[in-house]
């Protein structure tokens, strides 16, 4: 029965992996998009220079079609959602990392430095995988220290707005909308750091990346 069952769970990933990856570039192409304040992020990549993107849980629904195929590590939890973005997110080009155990996280942790150190890009969710909502985990920042890495927060909205019954109020758009794709000014984190030093800076991002999201949702009250 359980067998069966998991076999069940499997089929239904596969499927909604699928819809994900054909619908979703469709999907994206119906809807004007405009995007601000990549030019900093862009210098940075052109210099070969390592980023951490950060974003909230609930912005997320237009980062795998955004950033495909630019090689970009994901680390995914091991999640029945997750299984979705892997399935999409390796056909478009991410290197995906996941873990549950210390153990399997810590190995994780070393591939990202890795890929960090050679000049690669990472994509990290702090308030992720269950929450609070936007609420800042340290991750990202010690992730940043260690590999010399600047941290770009991102986010997005649209002008039809629509919102998951989800701890993160989740946000997607339906066909046709506008949208508009919104970089932060890169920060870097020096190495060195007291911990009150280091709340600060959890602090501060924290309030940089939400502003960030107001700020997106701001544009379509503007233009």
């Amino acid at each position: 029965m359980m067998d069966e069952m998991s076999k069940s769970k499997d089929l239904q990933v596969k499927i909604l992996g699928a819809r994900g990856r054909n619908l979703l570039p469709l999907w994206v192409k119906t809807c004007p998009h405009t995007v601000l304040g990549e030019e900093k992020y862009s210098q940075l990549r052109a210099q070969g220079k390592p980023v951490v993107i950060i974003v909230w849980h609930g912005r997320l629904f237009l980062i795998p079609y955004f950033f495909r195929n630019r090689g970009t590590v994901a680390f995914i939890s091991p999640s029945q959602d997750g299984d979705i973005l892997v399935s999409i997110g390796k056909r478009w080009g991410y290197k995906i990392l996941r873990g549950s155990s210390s153990h399997s996280v810590a190995k994780s942790w070393v591939k990202m430095l890795r890929e960090l150190k050679q000049g690669g890009e990472v994509i990290m969710v702090p308030d992720g995988p269950k929450g609070p909502d936007r609420k800042f985990k340290p991750g990202a920042i010690k992730l940043a220290q260690s590999s010399g890495a600047s941290i770009v927060p991102f986010s997005y909205s649209c002008s039809r707005k629509k919102y998951a019954k989800s701890w993160d109020r989740f946000l997607w758009f339906v066909p046709f909308s506008k949208v508009v794709a919104v970089y932060g000014e890169p920060i870097d984190v020096p190495p060195d750091l007291s911990d009150e030093q280091f709340e600060d800076m959890r602090k501060h991002l924290e309030k940089v990346l939400t502003a960030l999201d107001e700020n997106a949702d701001s544009y379509f009250d503007k233009n």
